[in-house]
């Protein structure tokens, strides 16, 4: 897993790329506004539970995903400087689809005509 810090004001300036900006202990305490392209690490490097994050799409919803391997399914952090997470995030509602990787600070959008061809491999 990557190295996560404490919180540092620094971080919480506005960056080019997706990164962590603080780690809470516990998801109550998780900011309610966090700033553009930043994650919010809950827990330790040796037990990490959430990274949270406002979606990229800037509709206003908030994304956790889990971290803990014990619960399905869980993402892997993989770099918090230049924010790496895996797998996917694919966040579905009544009104939206957001399906997308972050990958080295950097989000990349998975396109219609992608899912549907990756959907006949399987």
């Amino acid at each position: 897993m990557a190295s996560v810090g404490r919180f540092s004001l620094w971080n919480w300036i506005t960056g080019r790329y997706w990164r962590i900006v603080a780690t809470v202990d516990a998801a109550d305490e998780i900011p309610d506004h966090l700033p553009a392209k930043a994650a919010v690490f809950v827990g330790s490097p040796e037990h990490p539970k959430w990274l949270a994050f406002d979606c990229p799409c800037k509709t206003g919803h908030r994304i956790m995903v889990t971290l803990d391997r014990v619960h399905r399914p869980h993402w892997t952090l993989h770099d918090s400087k230049k924010l790496t997470i895996s797998p996917s995030i694919d966040y579905i509602s009544a009104d939206r689809r957001c399906h997308y990787l972050i990958r080295g600070g950097k989000i990349l959008w998975v396109k219609e005509r992608e899912k549907r061809q990756h959907g006949r491999k399987r």
